[in-house]
């Protein structure tokens, strides 16, 4: 008998247990949490409530009802593209964006594309956006109007997810990759535009030099002319002194018979 009760006490024990158990997960599956900078979608047996749910803690009825989470920060998608060019140049390019997904949209966006939806829609559209702008810039316009062709997959990109609840806010291109030979023709280019500036610049440096010298020369030129009308003017008398003045180291020669200066200091007349 003492058998009997110790088996059904243990037996007791291990369904309040697996009941206590129960309970508890049930009690965590009633409950659910919303991070911060996210909403929450409930579904109920497959079906998707409209209203999504704000951040924090709520109440859903357990193994009925799930919630998936989703972020509506911004976000990054980054993807390499190919297109061709104006003038026919194959194009890989790579290009990030930022994006975050309209809050109350949220329901809307998992119900009609899940939430994988940057594979599902954002790439498809990169990629026709893409082909759509490189297609109306020659190869060398890719690269020297590179704000145009991001603005311009910027605004059409916009328009396109605006509509599904996903809104662009930056697009960057991170790089253009050409062919290997068009890419050689374009370092050849800028090498001969270089070499052409550098022979200018040189140029431009030897006719500055010359004209320098003619400068130099005029006025060389100039100074021996009014050294001219000077000596001729004066009977080339002053002219003597002042080249002997200039010449002279300040000590007065001297000779036999006494001492004679050299210069004549007396005053010139100004009447003639």
């Amino acid at each position: 008998m003492a058998i009997k009760d110790e088996e059904f006490n243990i037996g007791k024990a291990m369904s309040a247990g697996i009941i206590g158990l129960v309970i508890i997960s049930v009690l965590f599956s009633t409950f659910y949490t919303v991070p911060a900078g996210s909403r929450g979608v409930i579904t109920t047996f497959g079906s998707v409530d409209m209203i999504p749910k704000g951040e924090g803690l709520g109440i859903k009825i357990p193994f009925v009802q799930n919630i998936e989470i989703m972020s509506v920060q911004t976000q990054k998608y980054q993807a390499d593209l190919t297109a061709a060019s104006q003038d026919l140049q194959d194009v890989q390019t790579t290009i990030a964006i930022n994006y975050r997904i309209v809050p109350e949209q949220a329901s809307e966006i998992y119900r009609n594309i899940g939430i994988s939806y940057p594979d599902k829609i954002i790439y498809p559209l990169e990629q026709e956006i893409n082909k759509a702008t490189t297609a109306q810039y020659t190869a060398e316009q890719l690269i020297t109007k590179r704000d145009d062709v991001r603005n311009t997959m910027k605004s059409l990109l916009g328009d396109k997810l605006k509509g599904r609840g996903i809104i662009v806010e930056e697009i960057s291109i991170i790089n253009f990759k050409f062919s290997e030979s068009f890419t050689q023709a374009i370092e050849l280019k800028v090498t001969a535009e270089q070499n052409a500036l550098a022979a200018k610049n040189k140029l431009a440096q030897i006719e500055y030099e010359a004209k320098q010298r003619v400068t130099q020369a005029t006025g060389e030129a100039e100074a021996i002319k009014i050294q001219a009308e000077a000596i001729n003017k004066q009977g080339g008398k002053e002219y003597v002194q002042l080249q002997a003045i200039s010449k002279w180291t300040g000590v007065l020669p001297t000779v036999t018979g006494g001492v004679v200066p050299f210069i004549d200091v007396t005053p010139v007349s100004s009447g003639g």
